[in-house]
This record gives C-alpha cells, sequence and structure tokens, in this order.
C-alpha cells in the first residue's frame, strides 16, 4: 500500500518537475562552473591540487553528497508537516486501508527516487565537466541517495515533532550550513581543529563526502566503503525506527 503514497507524491510532482529540474540541472553547472573551475584553477596553479587531485575533481563528488543532504533535509521538513498539519494530507489517508507504516515507507520510498533524480542529474554535469572518468562513477548516484536518506528520516522524526516550522529554519542554519560548509566537500576534514574533526566524522555528510569522492576518483579502500556505507544506513535506518512511534503517536490521537 506505500506505493499509493509514492503515487500521491508523483501527481503532485507532475505539476512541479520543470522547476524542480531546473534547479538540480544549473545549481551544480553554476558551482562547479564558479567553484571548480574559477576558484579550482587558483587552487591548481598555487598547490596542485587537493592531494594531487585537480580541484574540481575534488569538489564535485564531495558537492554532489552536499547536495543530496540540503535536498532530503528539505523535502523532509516543511512539504512533510503540509501533510501532517496544514493540508491534513496523512489525515485522509488513514482514512483509507493505509496504515502508519505504508506512510512512512511511502515517504522514504519517494524520498529515495527524488535523491536518486538529483544526484543523477548532478551526475550528469559532472560529466560535462569531465568529472565522472570512468563507468564505475554512476555507482557514485546511489551513495549519494544514501547519504540523503541518512538526513532525511531522522528529520522527518523531527519534523513529526513539530507544531509549526519555526524551528526549521534553526535547523538549516546550525545544522545543514555549517555541514554543508565544513563536512568535507570543499576542503579536507584534516584541515580543521580536532574538535571540528570528531564532530564532522560522527555526522552522516562526510562518510557520504568520502563514499561518494572515492567512487568517483576510483581510489576507494573496500574496508572505507563498508565503514561508510554503515555509518549511512545506521543513520537511515534510526531515523524510520524514531519516526514511526512519532508520526503514530501525532497522527492516531
Amino acid at each position: 500500500m506505500a506505493v499509493r503514497v509514492v503515487e500521491h507524491n508523483v501527481v503532485v510532482f507532475r505539476r512541479l518537475w520543470r522547476g524542480y529540474i531546473m534547479v538540480s540541472f544549473f545549481t551544480p553547472l553554476f558551482f562547479l562552473a564558479s567553484m571548480g573551475l574559477g576558484l579550482g584553477s587558483l587552487v591548481n596553479r598555487g598547490s596542485g591540487g587537493v592531494g594531487g587531485v585537480p580541484y574540481i575533481d575534488y569538489l564535485a563528488p564531495g558537492l554532489l553528497a552536499a547536495t543530496t543532504m540540503q535536498a532530503a533535509a528539505f523535502e523532509c521538513m516543511y512539504p512533510i508537516l503540509a501533510k501532517i498539519l496544514w493540508d491534513r494530507i496523512y489525515d485522509a489517508m488513514l482514512a483509507t486501508r493505509l496504515s502508519v507504516r505504508d506512510v512512512i515507507a511511502g515517504e522514504v520510498a519517494w524520498v529515495a527516487l527524488r535523491m536518486l533524480m538529483v544526484a543523477t542529474i548532478f551526475w550528469v554535469v559532472m560529466a560535462a565537466f569531465g568529472v565522472a572518468h570512468t563507468f564505475e562513477s554512476l555507482l557514485v548516484i546511489p551513495a549519494a541517495a544514501l547519504n540523503g536518506l541518512a538526513f532525511a528520516t531522522p528529520i522527518m522524526a523531527f519534523t513529526a515533532t513539530q507544531r509549526n516550522d519555526n524551528a526549521f529554519s534553526t535547523i538549516f542554519r546550525f545544522v545543514i550550513t555549517p555541514l554543508y560548509l565544513l563536512g568535507g566537500a570543499f576542503f579536507p576534514i584534516s584541515s580543521l581543529p580536532g574538535a571540528l574533526q570528531a564532530v564532522a566524522w560522527a555526522t552522516p555528510l562526510a562518510h557520504g563526502v568520502e563514499l561518494c569522492r572515492g567512487l568517483v576518483l576510483g581510489d576507494l579502500v573496500p574496508a572505507q566503503a563498508v565503514l561508510h556505507l554503515t555509518v549511512l544506513l545506521a543513520y537511515a535506518i534510526a531515523g524510520v525506527v524514531f519516526v514511526r512511534p512519532l508520526l503514530t503517536k501525532r497522527l492516531l490521537k
């Protein structure tokens, strides 16, 4: 029955897909052109890139992971709260044969599809810039989608407890934006102070960045891949575990 929740989201998306596609395409295009080529030319000239890798090759996969983090966070804030509080979509769904479990499964599946879409478009832009060198770099698409889910389900659980959207700007300001800047997408985490390194590695993004970068550059060590995947899966599963009782309590009063 979760497919019905996905179907609902697809129907809504059909009215908005042009805007989503344009943002998903032009944002990485402009960012890689300005940061990857513009700033990257200075980095390459001054230090030969990052760890011997041209800056745009270093930046692009990290930026992909950071982008799916941002996209997943947004998908699980305002749209979810609207279905709970403002539009009462979930109340209408639960008036049918759907259960809370179906709603959660459908929303998680939809977010996964959205992240695959975002990652695929980003990969196309990367390929246009000559960053995606190998066929194996396509593996970065599901890896980036998993990185998005590692943020999506915990944030969905948080959204299930909210009575308004006041806290969302705080999450973006003090969690998402600092991680975007300090999570390893733009420069190595090892250049941060020790305390900030520990904080960064405790979050999903650092692992998502390293996983995506290793897949694109082709230098991913299997043991490291297992570690990164384990952390991302742990966050995604933990979010699902927490969201079910919270959303059940919220919707089945």
